[in-house]
């Protein structure tokens, strides 16, 4: 009774801590200003279940992705396991779920496969990031926590399948040696290997058992709770990610409503504008307040593979910008906000913002809007949007844009183009 009151309040204690960390993280997603997400639902779905569940976009790099795919399936479906985990730690229990028969003895074998294949993914991940040193997962804006923090995810995974093995392993022991409380259930292809270097002592084994029960449970339990600080937040937020993502072609660029109005406004005299907001008209965005809460969404769901600055030209041409860097900051100040706000009662003025204190106007300027960081990310994020709403307040609200961008806008007004030249010389060319 002792030990299921001690597991009753680290299970509860956990998804108590779990659910406040969460709902802090979607209070900062609503703080972004509200955009339409809700049409075309069964594109929506359809876009999900091939993108987060299928990971259609992944296997444009088949080697990691086939890899990546046994580490997502194996955890996920090994987790549920974790049911008849509870309700053995709530109970008392042994195998709950054995009263399934012969299908019960091939799940916990399948489950064994998965964890191995999980054991193994993680294994090659490491390598490719502290030993072959994959460019990719480096830049100025992988610090020493990222790295750490993709490392520590790494050698979780390792140390939990290694406990479930183990647990398997002493279990299965045990209902061979006809030890009381374990009954024969279940099969274990793979923890049966580690039968051999096992002790045959039924206490000490009933010790390995319990200490590699516990291990797995508690270390599942922080797990979940490390998430809401870690970049594998996107465990969870990949699925509503790319459900609400952009439906719409690539190249196509939203148009701010405002600038609409005051169009038509001058071009139909007999235009009647919208009834003006009480909301402050903004054009573009300055901080992470000002962005939709889909760009925010973006944000934590971001899991800093680096497969958007990877194909940057911009990035690849030696250029300050990075798509990854842009998403990395851009969830470090809504966080930054965020803590503000929990601090305060509600947002103070740090005399700080996204534009400036995290990217700077260099960054903004060497993108070339071509899509790829857009069209490369696994998960449908787009760097792209944010960019451009920071370009927009540097224009629009600033009136601060390089020289070359000034000269182009002069030239079009002027001109009607681009170019320097008047509209009479425009066809010289073809002579």
């Amino acid at each position: 009774m002792i030990s299921q009151l001690i597991f009753a309040i680290l299970f509860i204690g956990a998804i108590v801590l779990f659910t406040i960390n969460a709902r802090k993280i979607i209070r900062n997603i609503k703080l972004g200003r509200k955009e339409s997400r809700n049409d075309r639902s069964t594109e929506r779905l359809k876009t999900m279940l091939l993108v987060a569940f299928g990971q259609k976009k992944m296997f444009k790099r088949p080697i990691p992705a086939l890899l990546h795919l046994f580490v997502y399936l194996g955890f996920i479906i090994i987790n549920i396991e974790m049911l008849e985990i509870v309700i053995d730690g709530l109970f008392g229990s042994h195998r709950l779920f054995s009263i399934l028969g012969p299908f019960y003895g091939f799940l916990i074998a399948a489950f064994e496969w998965l964890a191995l294949s999980v054991l193994l993914g993680c294994i090659v991940f490491l390598i490719r990031r502290n030993i072959i040193h994959v460019r990719r997962f480096f830049g100025v804006e992988m610090t020493s926590w990222p790295k750490t923090d993709a490392n520590l995810i790494l050698i979780m995974e390792i140390l939990l399948m290694s406990a479930f093995l183990l647990m398997n392993a002493a279990d299965y022991k045990l209902q061979l040696s006809g030890a009381e409380h374990y009954a024969l259930a279940g099969n274990f292809p793979v923890s049966s290997a580690l039968l051999s270097i096992l002790p045959d002592n039924i206490n000490s084994l009933i010790i390995i058992e319990r200490s590699a029960w516990w291990f797995h449970i508690i270390g599942v339990l922080a797990f979940l709770n490390y998430l809401v600080v870690s970049k594998h937040l996107h465990i969870i937020l990949a699925f509503p990610n790319t459900y609400f993502s952009s439906l719409e072609p690539k190249g196509k660029f939203p148009v701010m409503e405002s600038v609409t109005n005051e169009v038509k406004a001058m071009l139909d005299p007999s235009f009647t504008p919208p009834a003006p907001s009480e909301e402050i008209i903004r054009f573009g965005s300055k901080d992470v307040l000002d962005l939709s809460w889909k760009s925010l969404l973006d944000a934590y769901t971001c899991t800093e593979c680096g497969r958007c600055t990877s194909v940057c030209p911009a990035n690849m041409t030696g250029k300050l910008l990075s798509p990854r860097k842009i998403m990395m900051d851009t969830r470090d100040r809504i966080a930054e906000v965020g803590k503000n706000i929990d601090k305060n009662g509600k947002f103070e003025p740090d005399n700080k913002s996204l534009l400036d204190t995290y990217i700077t106007r260099e960054e903004l300027w060497a993108c070339t809007t071509c899509n790829a960081c857009v069209e490369a990310c696994p998960v449908n994020i787009d760097p792209l949007k944010i960019i451009m709403e920071l370009r927009q307040f540097a224009v629009m609200e600033e009136s601060q844009a390089p020289a070359p961008i000034n000269a182009m806008f002069s030239n079009t007004e002027n001109n009607g183009a681009p170019w320097k030249y008047s509209q009479e010389d425009r066809a010289n060319w073809s002579k």
